[in-house]
């Protein structure tokens, strides 16, 4: 079954997490090959914001055959999405990416890491992982969005940068913290937050898969405006990169080189 395809969805419902912060539910049939860490690209109707922007998928209800996206305004696009109402049409492509691989934590203490808008993919991984997982998820204030969904997964920590709930800092600070351990690690979030997790994987030896965020024009691989540096060489362009948005956007914290 091809994997990616464009089709028109139709708004369930949305709201506003925290502020620039929204929650939008997507009745699709792209709902039924929808994976843990897989993203959508949604297309503005403004003519001034040609390109669509990639998403995270957040949740997945297969069965009734929507998903839902929680995402930050950032932008033109993402302030559209923002206005859209129950009932009306969205474009949208997917599902795209490799999403996360959920047999290595099998017989495992998973941690999971989220860091700011990097915390929605965690969700439907946590709700598919099997075995023990623990959430940690960094956040800018008390607004914390997407906690209550994410206690119902298992223990869970947070982490702000102005103190005012849980640890001050980030998630590696609450993860030193409440010294907690565990055999494998699943992370997505801003860059200085996986340099940091990868670091901590490596001087543990602990398998770490990442989740890169990255600016995207096509989200199938086309353009090669979303490649970062690997330890090995892309069939497509044949040097050590690799597309984010195919081969990605989770890697191995071994196979990427991002310092």
């Amino acid at each position: 079954m091809e994997r990616k395809r464009k089709e028109v969805g139709k708004v369930i419902s949305q709201k506003e997490l925290a502020p620039g912060i929204f929650d939008m539910w997507i009745e699709t049939h792209l709902a039924q090959q929808a994976a843990p860490g897989q993203f959508v690209m949604i297309y503005p109707r403004a003519e001034s914001t040609i390109l669509p922007r990639p998403i995270s998928i957040c949740q997945v209800e297969k069965e009734a055959g929507r998903l839902r996206i929680v995402y930050r305004v950032a932008g033109k696009g993402t302030g559209e999405f923002a206005g859209y109402r129950a009932g009306e049409d969205i474009a949208l492509m997917g599902t795209l990416g490799n999403g996360f691989p959920l047999k290595e934590a099998e017989g495992k203490r998973a941690l999971l890491l989220g860091g700011g808008i990097g915390i929605p993919p965690l969700l439907q991984l946590a709700r598919e992982l099997p075995g023990e997982k623990t959430v940690l998820a960094g956040y800018r204030d008390n607004h914390l969005f997407l906690q209550e969904d994410l206690e119902q997964c298992g223990p869970f920590y947070a982490a702000t940068e102005d103190g005012s709930v849980g640890i001050r800092g980030n998630v590696m600070d609450a993860l030193m913290a409440h010294g907690l351990e565990g055999d494998v690690i699943y992370a997505c979030g801003p860059m200085p937050m996986l340099r940091a997790v990868k670091h901590y994987a490596g001087e543990r030896d602990i398998p770490a898969y990442l989740s890169l965020e990255e600016r995207m024009a096509c989200g199938v691989g086309a353009c090669l405006g979303c490649v970062c540096k690997t330890t090995r060489k892309d069939a497509h362009s044949h040097v050590n990169n690799a597309r984010i948005c195919t081969e990605g956007p989770v890697f191995e914290a071994s196979e990427v080189d991002i310092g």
